[in-house]
């Protein structure tokens, strides 16, 4: 570790991280154009002809490249963001700013640093925030709207902004009051300490969102007794998934797009479905998305994914620990005064960039390998040809990338494509036709 260290002392900090950071944007580009000459094919390919319609294909292609057009707008404009943010010292010009705002505030003065680091991230996360609401607007009222999927209004697109703005301060200045004292408190081990509160507000955070930030946002209405919560019911009593509640939420408040997911610790889980997917599917093709979704809990997926991702969290705490008191690091990135101990883990995690590129493609490998397992025991429940239907009327519905470029996928991807996730299933089709959903007429 000291060779990589006195090596990485060699370099200019701030120079490498622009490198590399134009590099994998341009890379992530090419990535990008692959899929984009996808998205501009008008004719569907032989191989989805029994999974789609033609004018079916024809509209996920238009809103995949809508997207995708928009995507390399807002890439461009974040990477110049972030070229220039690093290249004319943003960073110490707002940590100053902060400073100065904080005394004229309260009257404390730059040696309480961990209050100003308070102020900073409230200021960061403010700029952030503005800088990309303009992308965000377009996104969901413009490519969203366009294509039917957003059911926002304006009114509750920013009433949600301020709330969610409004919980992440309440339980994010805390958190990082005691992660920046706890650093400050425990010597050179400090890594172990904030790896152990980390996994506390992790914990925290899981038990709580469902009962009390969730309902901030969304109704979650107990389902209805029925054929379809008697046939949930008997699923979770076959495999022994510990099931406590059935809830429907209103995710067409907001959007058409669909999901089903659980939580819930030990054996006290609630399976959360939403209205949309309910709406256009039958009880047997919901019943198959969901034998995939707990197929994921007996095989101990989710477990094996937090475990490993605190591993992996427990790691970068100990690589910070060698770069928190480098003086370079902070003087490349215009620092010259001081080392405060946030700034300190924000550089560090750009110049630990080229790393977090590496394992973010091996976890999606490890998701996408997951997600095939699961598909496997959805199937070794009786679920064939339901799943199948279910998957591609979920693609249909949600319009999905129906023709994905294997390296695009591959690198941006915990899923594998619907394709991919069929012929891996190998279940023949019942007809020679691709499925079509009907839809509802309201009364």
């Amino acid at each position: 570790m000291g060779d990589i260290l006195a090596y990485l002392d060699t370099l200019d900090y701030k120079q490498f991280v622009l490198v590399f950071s134009c590099a994998v944007y341009v890379f992530e580009q090419y990535l990008n154009y692959r899929q984009h000459r996808r998205y501009l094919m008008h004719s569907r390919p032989s191989e989805l002809a029994d999974i789609v319609t033609e004018p079916d294909f024809k509209k996920a292609q238009a809103y995949n490249l809508d997207k995708s057009r928009f995507g390399f707008v807002e890439g461009l404009y974040k990477q110049i963001e972030t070229v220039l943010m690093l290249h004319y010292d943003a960073l110490p010009k707002i940590w100053d700013f902060s400073g100065q705002l904080l005394y004229r505030l309260t009257g404390y003065n730059t040696d309480y640093e961990i209050l100003q680091s308070l102020v900073f991230l409230t200021l960061f996360t403010l700029i952030s925030t503005v800088t990309s609401l303009p992308f965000s607007l377009y996104s969901t009222f413009i490519v969203e709207q366009r294509h039917g999927f957003n059911n926002q209004t304006l009114g509750l697109y920013f009433a949600d902004l301020v709330k969610s703005q409004l919980i992440m301060a309440a339980l994010l200045l805390p958190f990082m009051s005691a992660f920046l004292w706890i650093i400050k408190s425990t010597g050179d081990n400090f890594f172990f300490y904030i790896w152990l509160i980390v996994v506390i507000f992790q914990l925290l955070i899981i038990t709580i969102y469902p009962t009390y930030i969730q309902p901030l946002f969304n109704k979650l209405t107990p389902m209805e007794e029925g054929e379809l919560r008697t046939r949930i019911e008997e699923l979770a009593a076959r495999i022994e998934f510990p099931l406590k509640k059935l809830y429907v939420i209103d995710g067409s408040k907001r959007s058409s797009h669909s999901n089903a997911y659980f939580y819930g610790f030990g054996k006290n889980k609630h399976i959360v479905l939403y209205d949309t997917l309910i709406e256009h599917s039958n009880t047997d093709e919901i019943c198959a998305v969901l034998a995939h979704e707990l197929g994921h809990w007996k095989m101990g997926h989710t477990l094996k994914l937090l475990a490993v991702n605190q591993v992996y969290l427990l790691s970068i705490f100990w690589l910070f620990s060698f770069f928190i008191h480098n003086q370079q690091l902070y003087r490349d990135f215009g620092f010259t005064e001081s080392m405060p101990t946030l700034i300190g883990f924000l550089l560090f995690q750009f110049i630990y960039s080229p790393v977090e590129s590496v394992i973010g493609f091996l976890q999606h490998v490890y998701q996408r390998k997951n997600e095939y397992e699961a598909d496997a025991y959805a199937l070794k429940l009786g679920y064939a040809s339901t799943l199948r239907s279910a998957l591609i009327k979920l693609s249909i519905k949600n319009l999905g990338g129906f023709n994905v470029d294997p390296w695009y996928s591959a690198w941006n991807h915990s899923h594998p494509s619907l394709v991919e996730r069929l012929n891996a299933l190998g279940v023949k089709p019942t007809s020679d036709k691709p499925i079509v959903i009907e839809e509802k007429k309201e009364l």
